[in-house]
């Protein structure tokens, strides 16, 4: 049997993980989600984890700053595989990651031994954080870069420099006195 988590990369809290848990998830703003990351960037309901057929697939609820599985816009839903790198807007970034679970495995209780320790020492117990798992090899990731249209600024600089070009000719024809070489129809040129 395997359990599915997400480790955040880059966002408000790196390397937290969010074991997921559940048929339907909902990842958001929210603090109602299952899956809640306070940041401008994520919509209050971002996108959906549905479990189907031992695989969670995630779909987008028309967010506005869209959901990115591997640097690709979500268009549909899409069935995770661990490594896919699961990107909110974009500088929420998570890793989806498999962890082997045995079932018939001892589990200690962070309860329990809290409860056996306490009246014998008298300080608190501090719990052991959660280290993520080792990644497998995966390149590094990168947010989709920006694409800026310089189009505007080619066509405004153009048209800049043809006025210049244009209010220049006029002050050197001027100043020449050649408005009759230039234009032989203005009346008095003959």
């Amino acid at each position: 049997m395997a359990q599915f988590q997400f480790v955040m990369r880059s966002g408000p809290t790196p390397g937290v993980t969010f074991p997921l848990e559940g048929d339907q998830l909902v990842i958001g703003r929210d603090a109602s989600n299952s899956i809640a990351i306070n940041d401008p960037e994520i919509s209050r309901k971002h996108s959906r984890l549905s479990f189907q057929g031992g695989k969670y697939v995630i779909e987008d609820l028309g967010s506005t700053n869209g959901t990115f599985v591997n640097g690709q816009r979500l268009a549909g839903p899409v069935v995770l595989k661990p490594g896919d790198v699961v990107s909110l807007g974009e500088q929420i970034v998570l890793m989806y990651d498999a962890i082997a679970y045995d079932p018939g495995a001892t589990i200690a209780s962070p309860r329990a031994a809290r409860m056996a320790a306490a009246p014998a020492l008298q300080q608190p117990v501090v719990q052991p954080v959660a280290q993520p798992l080792q990644q497998p090899a995966t390149p590094p990731y990168s947010a989709p870069a920006k694409k800026t249209n310089l189009l505007p600024f080619f066509i405004g600089g153009g048209a800049l420099l043809f006025i210049c070009l244009c209010i220049a000719f006029f002050v050197w024809v001027d100043a020449t006195y050649r408005w009759c070489v230039f234009f032989p129809f203005i009346a008095g040129c003959g």
